[in-house]
């Protein structure tokens, strides 16, 4: 193995970067974080400071204090007055709008950056992406002659030819169907899985990270949040704008009754209403404001009193509203304060639910999360 192969084989991404936004000077984007090969998901709210990052690790921001380097190589450091230019980075950055070149053709596009290359070499790589990414029969279309999902594959494809030791991906599967996305991203595991470098992927979609899976790093308002496997940092949010982009519909204000810690429960009064429910013990103390978060698939609905449960929370209520979205109900119930509840198109018909009528919800315990 030669002495290029042993450096792609053990790249890592390992960054501290700070940085303010000019246009809001009082956003700063304050972020340590270590990459290994494979696919990290960077996920948070807009406006959480991802894009910002990303620009900063490929060199068209420049960070105000801080230190990045892949594997060994020091691309930024602010105390030894470093700053790589991003075209000797070796860096590949796809955007969302994918900025291929419409006039030129498939095979020119991911040809260009390999234009100091000797033609050998040249030829073997393209022919390798081509077929990694299955666009070897548009090689003679130009962009507006492919669909949205070939134009996708022909910007990876154009970014990674390069062999970068770092693959940066701003929501690039935007507007494309899971099926199309989970295709492409079996094509991107596939290649990577030889070539093995860090690569950062940029979502706000919650679907996105669940297909995606291996590692998550949530950012909020330019901080780190929280990072680990997928649901081990979004199922369970700390922070009311981490739970929205989430996917946590039921963000609900509530004062802290009581505390029981021998059940490792503790209370909840939502809202002004009397309704009570329990959420796993916390630290908090009797009058204590907080708000709870609940997946709108987390609740269940009765149109009958449910007796005999293991779940400790059942609410009556009144159905409020319903409407129908494709395969999906939404309902509306009040209960003093308002829940929302997804339900199937076959659910509600059995239930026979309709605005006014008496529901009743079940809530697990370990279904309600604090939230900052």
């Amino acid at each position: 193995m030669d002495t290029m192969d042993r450096e792609v084989n053990s790249l890592r991404l390992v960054a501290c970067i700070q940085k303010k936004r000019r246009e809001d000077a009082s956003f700063i984007l304050d972020v340590s974080l270590d990459a290994p090969p494979g696919i990290t998901i960077l996920f948070g709210p807009s406006g959480a400071g991802k894009s910002t990052l990303l620009d900063c690790l490929s060199g068209l921001l420049r960070p105000d204090a801080g230190k990045i380097a892949v594997c060994e190589k020091v691309l930024f450091d602010s105390a030894l007055g470093i700053d790589v230019p991003p075209q000797k980075r070796r860096i590949a950055y796809v955007f969302q709008s994918l900025a291929l070149f419409p006039h030129l053709t498939v095979e020119q596009n991911i040809a260009y950056g390999l234009r100091d290359i000797p033609d050998q070499d040249r030829r073997r790589r393209m022919e390798e992406i081509l077929e990694a990414f299955g666009v070897e029969n548009l090689r003679k279309r130009k962009p507006a002659q492919i669909s949205g999902g070939e134009r996708q594959r022909t910007a990876l494809a154009r970014s990674l030819v390069t062999e970068p030791r770092l693959l940066l991906l701003d929501e690039p599967l935007t507007g494309l169907d899971a099926e199309r996305k989970a295709a492409i991203v079996e094509d991107l595991r596939a290649w990577n899985a030889s070539k093995r470098i860090p690569i950062l992927y940029v979502t706000h979609n919650r679907e996105e990270v669940d297909a995606l899976g291996e590692r998550v790093i949530a950012i909020d308002k330019g901080r780190v949040v929280g990072h680990g496997a997928p649901m081990e940092v979004l199922d369970a949010p700390r922070r009311k704008r981490l739970a929205q982009a989430a996917g946590f519909e039921n963000l609900l204000d509530a004062t802290v009754v009581d505390l029981r810690e021998q059940d490792g429960v503790m209370r909840l009064r939502l809202g002004e209403s009397a309704c009570e429910i329990e959420v796993p013990l916390a630290h908090a103390s009797a009058g204590d404001r907080v708000q709870v978060a609940i997946r709108a698939g987390d609740i269940l609905l009765a149109s009958e009193g449910p007796r005999g449960l293991s779940a400790r929370n059942v609410i009556e209520g009144r159905m409020a509203s319903l409407e129908q979205r494709g395969t999906l109900c939404i309902a509306r119930v009040d209960c003093g304060v308002t829940f929302v509840v997804h339900l199937t198109p076959g659910a509600v018909r059995s239930l026979k639910l309709a605005a006014e009528k008496p529901v009743w919800l079940v809530l697990k315990t370990h279904s309600c999360y604090l939230v900052d």
